[in-house]
């Protein structure tokens, strides 16, 4: 429980801690719980199971959407730099966060099933236009103990403000917009590009250290806010 603190301590702060020190508290959990046979096998285990709130990202919080994993596989050459100019837009202009996910996961099935889905809230207009930017996966298989394979099916913002301030007429816009076929988009432009594996090296009922296997350097921390499944506000 000392080494989780110290992790959430870490990452709660208000100054951003340096990755390398988040790295060795990580590492100092992950160690902790191969130990004491705690949050290990979370393909298995059915914690993954629930809603989960970003504490820690390494890049913009908007990468810890498995649409922006798969968007770098369809485009390996120029996603750094695509990233860079969004990032670089001044915090007066945007602001993104929180960040959470859903997971629902059947790990008893053949193959596992579920689904996962991320919502990114994102401010423009110094706060006057927001929406929750929203990518819905599916869970296809679970690969190894902490392996689940997603495939990026749809993206979406919603709770628009400015769809709100209209009224009855903004409800039936935000209701009858489609989502963008995320998924398919990044296929045709690399062949299974939309499946992305993320690895969750230790979950536990409150915390969950989860990364893209592409770049498993790369470390989220998330903590849970419930064990329930279903919709949540942000």
């Amino acid at each position: 429980e000392d080494c989780k603190a110290a992790l959430v301590r870490c990452v709660s702060r208000t100054s951003a801690p340096l990755l390398d020190e988040v790295r060795a508290l990580v590492q100092d959990v992950e160690e902790m719980g191969e130990q004491v046979g705690m949050g290990q096998a979370p393909a298995l285990s059915g914690l993954l199971n629930g809603e989960w709130e970003l504490l820690y990202a390494p890049e913009d919080i908007t990468r810890s959407s498995p649409f922006f994993w798969a968007f770098r596989r369809a485009f390996p050459e120029q996603s750094d730099q695509i990233f860079g100019i969004t990032d670089s837009i001044p915090a007066s202009l945007k602001e993104v966060g929180p960040a959470y996910q859903t997971i629902q996961l059947d790990s008893q099935s053949t193959p596992a099933t579920g689904s996962l889905v991320s919502r990114v809230k994102v401010a423009t207009l110094g706060g006057m236009a927001t929406s929750i930017m929203t990518t819905r996966c599916t869970i296809l298989r679970v690969e190894g103990l902490d392996g689940i394979r997603l495939r990026v099916d749809t993206t979406k913002p919603e709770e628009s403000t400015i769809l709100q301030k209209l009224g009855p007429l903004g409800d039936i816009i935000a209701s009858n917009s489609p989502a963008f076929p995320s998924g398919d988009t990044l296929d045709r432009v690399m062949p299974g590009s939309s499946e992305v594996v993320m690895r969750t090296t230790y979950c536990d009922e409150s915390i969950r250290i989860s990364r893209n296997d592409d770049l498993f350097d790369e470390i989220f921390v998330w903590k849970r806010k419930d064990f329930g499944t279903g919709e949540f506000e942000i």
